[in-house]
């Protein structure tokens, strides 16, 4: 039974929609963070950049997943398999 227990694929973060959603290296760090629960200051104070550059970030990543709060994104990016 075991040689057809079915092998989770590994993760790979989905390139071709971040590529297609136009999402850059540093907001999918953002995105990451906000996945596990950080807010903006945490985000900020972990990622090395300021409060403001986090909230642009946290807006540009709203407007290309097309959600309008953090739980919608988390779930879309999860659907999408853009985290884990």
């Amino acid at each position: 039974a075991r040689a057809f227990a079915a092998r989770p694929h590994p993760f790979d973060g989905n390139p071709q929609a971040v590529a297609a959603l136009g999402i850059s290296a540093r907001e999918r760090e953002v995105l990451e963070e906000i996945v596990a629960g950080r807010s903006n200051k945490e985000i900020a104070a972990r990622l090395g950049l300021s409060p403001n550059t986090v909230k642009t970030h946290v807006a540009h990543l709203f407007e290309k997943l097309r959600v309008a709060r953090r739980t919608e994104a988390i779930l879309l990016a999860r659907e999408l398999g853009l985290v884990p």
